[in-house]
């Protein structure tokens, strides 16, 4: 029977639907309706007692009712549920250990490569998790997991210390949303972050002993990464990353200015963050919900206001009034 999935045996999912069509009945009552016996019906309610799926009245003898089933049986869904991803959560493990165990035993082996989403997630998890010094990164779409779930996690390993240095591609600044919900506020607990017109790949490098890369940036690529261990491969992504490191320009946030009263609007400090790292027009319309016309008409605005020639020249008159920092 269908209910099996959940546990209960065909003789349990029997006296449970008996069960539910009946008013509060005794057990030899429902024994009657199932054509069980007496002793057999008995265990059987016991047993759906335990799980939630009856109560028992007290009483002399006692009568037994069924919980609703949108709620009892969705409960037992959720718990094979759980146990479920337990499951998956220990072959994660275990896999982990036979990659491990291949690896120590041909150390020769520099790449891993790994499949699925899951995998690279856990991977990524497992990378981060083990940084004892730093995390470098590159950011840049499409995204696996939803940009900003990571905040609290970097916040707690920030807080023993693990620096963290990201590079992101304008495209990641201007996905909607991002700067104001995930970029700043991570620049806000600690975060160096920079940006770059374009960056050539995905990265993550922790300390100087691992880091994940995907296969390839082409749709689909990113079901597939590589797993880079110490090695001159290792060696050159890192001096890949310092290298952009350099050319890349400071993410500069924003504030308002002290008093509270008399400076910049909400939007005003977020398009001069979105200036200061270099945004285009359409990055910062698309960023904000903007039109282009209104884009450009407010960058227009800010400059008279500032007393700028360029965005460069208003970035720094911001900065000069507190405004960027």
């Amino acid at each position: 029977m269908e209910l099996d999935v959940v546990g209960l045996s065909d003789a349990s999912q029997l006296v449970y639907s008996t069960l539910v069509g009946l008013r509060p009945s005794t057990a030899s009552e429902v024994a009657d309706a199932c054509g069980l016996r007496l002793g057999t019906a008995g265990r059987y309610l016991s047993a759906l007692v335990k799980d939630g799926l009856a109560t028992k009245a007290a009483g002399r003898p006692p009568r037994f009712t069924a919980a609703a089933p949108d709620v009892a049986v969705t409960e037992l869904i959720h718990e094979r549920e759980r146990r479920l991803d337990a499951a998956r959560s220990v072959v994660r493990q275990l896999a982990e250990k036979h990659r491990e165990a291949r690896r120590i035993s041909d150390p020769n082996i520099a790449v891993e490569l790994i499949t699925g989403h899951e995998d690279i997630s856990a991977a990524v998890s497992r990378l981060t998790a083990s940084a004892r010094r730093q995390l470098r990164a590159f950011d840049r779409p499409p995204y696996v997991e939803r940009p900003g779930s990571n905040l609290e996690n970097q916040r707690r390993r920030q807080h023993v210390g693990v620096g963290h240095r990201v590079i992101y591609d304008r495209a990641a600044v201007a996905w909607p949303g991002r700067l104001r919900d995930d970029i700043l506020p991570s620049v806000r607990i600690g975060e160096e972050a920079r940006v770059r017109e374009k960056l050539p790949l995905k990265l993550v490098i922790a300390d100087d002993r691992w880091a994940v890369i995907p296969f390839s940036l082409a749709t689909g690529g990113h079901s597939v990464a590589y797993l880079v261990h110490r090695s001159p491969m290792l060696a050159a992504l890192e001096a890949l990353f310092e290298a952009e490191w350099e050319r890349a320009t400071p993410v500069r946030d924003t504030k308002p200015p002290a008093g509270g009263t008399g400076g910049p609007d909400a939007d005003t400090l977020a398009l001069l963050g979105l200036l200061a790292s270099g945004c285009t027009d359409a990055a910062i319309a698309r960023t904000q919900g903007w039109s282009q016309r209104t884009t450009q008409r407010r960058i227009q605005r800010l400059m008279t206001e500032l007393g700028a020639a360029t965005r460069f020249q208003a970035a720094a008159q911001a900065a000069r009034r507190g405004w960027l920092h």
